[in-house]
């Protein structure tokens, strides 16, 4: 039999919460950062694709937002491109963590109403579900056989894939399981192919991310961010890409909680962020951060739709 003729290859969509470690897994798959991660829940807010090139077969990973319960129109956004995911992918990959606990009976523990829910929405989506337990590296070993039992009664799995997401330790296991139950066929994309995000998409999150680190309570979820300007008329000969990026804030308290007592909050997110562009990619960065008040932007369509978060 060819090559050809085991070849496999097919789209995976990673779903689950929020926190439950989706975009960390992507990076670790990939082998770079192409998902923002962030401690805070709901750092996600579009499917990124990252595509895994092997040599008998060829993955393109859909990472979603986490699924909860939505409001506002952000949030219903997000939702919406995690569960339209499943309904397109050839497989999908739930991930979840065990729950908090030391004891068997705490594997146990039944499921949230948003866990509830997920398992609901893949029973009647009929697709092929593979279990991954995401952050098997924080309980003891004796505890991971209660808790793969516990999720057997839940529902049917293709497979069921302990793994931690942070140290490597069973990914490879769970890229396995995934490749076995594509169709087989030949690649879908370009051999060298990452990710179709553009720089300026990534360059855009990169800094989101740092305004998540350095800020609490409401302002990192009602901020968003477009890059203005990408300009790499100096790249070739300088080394240098100039880049000018606006912030959107809902209120001006948050504009200046962002900014801070004379420009540091801004500075320091601009620094960090800048950091992350110039390994990205792999020249010097100018960052130029502004602000701006665009009041309700989560909750009006018109703005979604102009910030990038409306199909």
């Amino acid at each position: 039999m060819s090559a050809n003729e085991t070849h496999r290859a097919g789209f995976c969509a990673i779903v689950g919460r929020p926190n439950v470690g989706k975009s960390t897994l992507l990076n670790r798959l990939l082998g770079q950062k192409i998902a923002i991660v962030t401690p805070k829940p709901q750092t996600t807010r579009n499917r990124i694709l990252g595509v895994l090139t092997l040599p008998h077969a060829q993955v393109a990973f859909v990472d979603t937002p986490g699924i909860h319960r939505a409001r506002k129109g952000l949030n219903r956004y997000m939702v919406e491109q995690a569960l339209g995911a499943i309904e397109e992918v050839d497989v999908v990959l739930f991930i979840v963590e065990p729950p908090r606990g030391d004891t068997a009976e705490a594997m146990r523990r039944p499921l949230g109403e948003v866990e509830q829910s997920i398992v609901r929405r893949l029973r009647r989506a009929r697709k092929t579900i593979i279990l991954g337990i995401n952050k098997v590296d924080q309980i003891r070993k004796p505890l991971l056989l209660p808790l793969i039992d516990a999720w057997n009664e839940r529902m049917d799995f293709a497979s069921i894939v302990p793994f931690s997401a942070l140290t490597g330790d069973g990914v490879d296991r769970l890229v396995e399981e995934v490749v076995s139950q594509l169709p087989v066929g030949p690649q879908l994309f370009p051999p060298d192919m990452v990710t179709d995000l553009a720089e300026r998409t990534i360059v855009a999150e990169y800094i989101r991310e740092q305004i998540l680190r350095f800020t609490r309570e409401e302002v990192p979820y009602g901020t968003a961010v477009v890059v203005e300007s990408f300009d790499e008329s100096e790249r070739e000969g300088r080394n240098l890409v100039r880049i000018q990026a606006r912030i959107f804030v809902e209120r001006d308290t948050q504009k200046g909680i962002l900014i801070g007592k004379g420009g540091e909050m801004l500075k320091k997110i601009g620094t960090a962020a800048r950091l992350e562009i110039e390994k990205l990619l792999g020249c010097r960065a100018y960052l130029g951060l502004e602000v701006e008040v665009e009041p309700r932007w989560s909750e009006r369509r018109d703005a979604l739709r102009r910030l990038g978060y409306a199909e």
